[in-house]
């Protein structure tokens, strides 16, 4: 566990603190937990913001930088996701309140926050689109996760319930699909850019592909057999794991070593 005892790291820690107090308030005073997340998401952007101007560049390198950027994230979606689920529960705060915990966790504790200049294959301007995009996506794929998760560990008869979760998981998934596809396409142009071809079959391409697939997998079961509301789950849940391995696994372990190895 790596404690940041500087203004990063300040800012990274009143961020989650203000996350977790939104999270608990939630259940009795929704307008103090709406006041909490609006400025833990401030502080958040504060963090971002204080961190690009520290490393004179996008901040969105190396492990530590995504997921800052990916707590960043939270808030935009959190006002996306209320005018597609039109939510007045105080349960989809609470549910963005813990996304952002997880996601800054390892900013907070995990990944190291020593600057780090770009290497040359950064230094297009694709950098920032690209990463922008995927990073939106994988925030919308995991506030589909949440209810298709809830929908696995709902009972098979309930209907009602099922068709309800599906539907959250469906629009949260058509609005992060796009900038799937997006991140995906940027990152093939940006590779011609950078090293000569559309696509190098290195291990983060690879997986980037899979996690698009396994959405698209998703999208044709969803039209196809639209009752089949346990399948739909486990195909979200199932597309959340792939985000998980190419952000983490295929980032830090030796064994997916590629072109993409700056990223940790």
């Amino acid at each position: 566990m790596i404690l940041k005892l500087d203004v990063q790291g300040a800012l990274i820690y009143i961020s989650m603190a203000g996350y977790f107090l939104a999270l608990v308030t939630s259940l009795v005073k929704t307008k103090v937990s709406r006041v909490l997340f609006v400025l833990a998401f401030l502080t958040n952007a504060a963090a971002l913001i204080y961190r690009g101007i520290h490393v004179q560049h996008l901040p969105m390198q190396n492990m530590f930088e995504v997921f800052l950027f990916l707590g960043f994230c939270i808030g935009p979606i959190h006002w996306m996701s209320g005018r597609l689920l039109h939510p007045r529960h105080s349960a989809f705060l609470a549910i963005d309140a813990v996304i952002a915990l997880v996601v800054l966790f390892p900013a907070g504790f995990i990944f190291n926050h020593q600057p780090q200049s770009l290497p040359p294959a950064l230094q297009c301007w694709l950098f920032g689109p690209h990463v922008a995009a995927y990073m939106l996506a994988y925030i919308f794929m995991a506030k589909a996760a949440v209810f298709a998760g809830a929908g696995l560990a709902t009972s098979g008869d309930n209907l009602q319930s099922q068709k309800m979760l599906s539907e959250f998981s469906y629009l949260l998934i058509a609005a992060g699909f796009p900038m799937l596809t997006a991140g995906l396409f940027l990152g093939s142009v940006w590779g011609k850019l950078a090293w000569g071809d559309w696509w190098g079959w290195d291990p983060k391409e690879l997986w980037s592909l899979v996690c698009w697939l396994v959405y698209v997998l998703y999208l044709h079961v969803r039209y196809g057999w639209p009752k089949s509301y346990r399948l739909q789950h486990a195909l979200v849940l199932l597309g959340m794991a792939a985000i998980v391995i190419t952000l983490l696994w295929v980032n830090l372990s030796k064994i997916f070593a590629g072109q993409h190895n700056y990223a940790s």
